[in-house]
C-alpha cells in the first residue's frame, strides 16, 4: 500500500537534490571503498571489507526508500487551496488559552518540518488538532504532558 505525501515545490526539489546526491556521489563512494578494501587481501578476514560492504547495504536502502517517497510524492498546487480553513500550507496564528502567548505555525509534510523557522508537520499532535479548523474555531489538542485549548485567531497562506 502506498503512502503518498505532499510537499512544496521547495520540499520537492530539496528531496530530489538528496537523491541524486546519494546516487551520483555517495554510492560511487561505497563502490570504491569496496574495491579498495578488496585490494587489500583475504576477504575472510577483512573487517575493512565488511564494513564498506554493510555500509553499500545501508545505502542501498536508503536511496530505495527516497525513490519509494518520491514515486508517492505530490505537488502541493498552493493556488487551489481553500483559506477559509486549515489545510497543508496554512499559517495559523493562534492563542493559548491558558496562558495567552500567541505563535504562528505553518503545517508541511513532515519531511519539511522545522520548528525553528515555525513549520510543524501535519501529522504532529498539533499539525493534526489544528486540520480542517476555520478562525474563531477553538482546537483542543492533546500533547504528551496534558490538553491545550488554541483560539484559531488567523489562517493565511505561505
Amino acid at each position: 500500500m502506498s503512502n503518498v505525501s505532499y510537499y512544496t515545490e521547495e520540499g520537492l526539489k530539496k528531496l530530489r537534490e538528496e537523491l541524486d546526491h546519494l546516487r551520483d556521489v555517495e554510492r560511487p563512494k561505497a563502490s570504491q571503498a569496496i574495491a579498495e578494501a578488496r585490494d587489500k587481501g583475504d576477504l575472510s578476514e577483512n573487517a575493512e571489507y565488511d564494513a564498506a560492504k554493510e555500509a553499500q547495504g545501508l545505502l542501498e536502502m536508503r536511496i530505495s526508500k527516497m525513490e519509494e517517497t518520491l514515486s508517492n510524492a505530490r505537488l502541493i498546487d498552493e493556488s487551489q487551496l481553500d483559506t477559509s480553513k486549515v489545510l497543508v500550507l496554512s499559517t495559523v496564528k493562534l492563542r493559548n488559552q491558558q496562558n495567552g502567548m500567541e505563535m504562528s505555525y505553518t503545517l508541511v509534510a513532515e519531511s519539511e518540518a522545522d520548528l525553528k523557522s515555525g513549520k510543524i508537520s501535519v501529522s504532529s499532535p498539533i499539525g493534526k488538532g489544528l486540520l480542517g479548523k476555520e478562525v474563531g474555531d477553538v482546537a483542543e489538542i492533546t500533547v504528551p504532558n496534558g490538553t491545550i485549548k488554541f483560539d484559531i485567531l488567523e489562517i493565511t497562506r505561505s
